[in-house]
């Protein structure tokens, strides 16, 4: 667990150039205290405490702004630049080297659903105040613009954009890019 909190101020340093030392890192920046707490309250939710693992998830929730429910699964070097309003549901995974900015919502669409909310896959980027909703994928090296609505997978390498989200840029197979400005919803 602690060699997780390392990385994960490690990799604060790298994606944040406000910040100036480790030890501010560590005891200053609200991403790292909810991850985590998150970590302690995944250990509990994967016991089954709920109660135990939900108490720990509301008690960060209060101190950072940052609600990531205990059932989520959070992959490594997870940023979540300043952080307060970020909501990251309970059937949600993010994958490695991801960025999400303050605002963000990894939500639900249908209540009863066994499998409600978002998979991000790795490095992706979330711009503040989107909205990324249902059991719906972002793929590898997708970014979604800051407050945009998606509720349709994002292909890899893509940029949505928009309410309700739409592709901008995909990379196609060759790596080169080109501009798609169809509305993929």
């Amino acid at each position: 667990m602690f060699r997780g909190l390392h990385e994960d101020v490690k990799n604060v340093l790298k994606n944040d150039k406000a910040a100036k030392s480790y030890l501010e890192v560590l005891l200053l920046y609200p991403t790292i205290h909810a991850l985590f707490a998150y970590r302690i309250a995944h250990f509990f939710y994967m016991k089954k405490l709920y109660f135990l693992a939900r108490l720990i998830s509301q008690v960060s929730r209060w101190t950072t702004g940052i609600e990531i429910h205990p059932g989520a699964k959070i992959g490594r070097r997870l940023f979540i630049d300043h952080g307060m309003g970020v909501v990251i549901g309970e059937t949600a995974t993010v994958g490695d080297d991801c960025i999400i900015y303050h605002g963000v919502t990894l939500g639900a669409t249908d209540c009863d659903a066994p499998k409600r909310h978002p998979d991000l896959g790795n490095r992706v980027m979330i711009g503040a105040g989107a909205k990324i909703l249902g059991p719906i994928k972002i793929s590898d090296d997708a970014k979604v613009g800051a407050n945009s609505v998606v509720l349709k997978h994002v292909p890899e390498g893509a940029t949505a954009v928009g309410i309700p989200a739409r592709i901008l840029v995909q990379k196609n197979d060759a790596s080169e890019i080109k501009y798609l400005y169809y509305n993929y919803i």
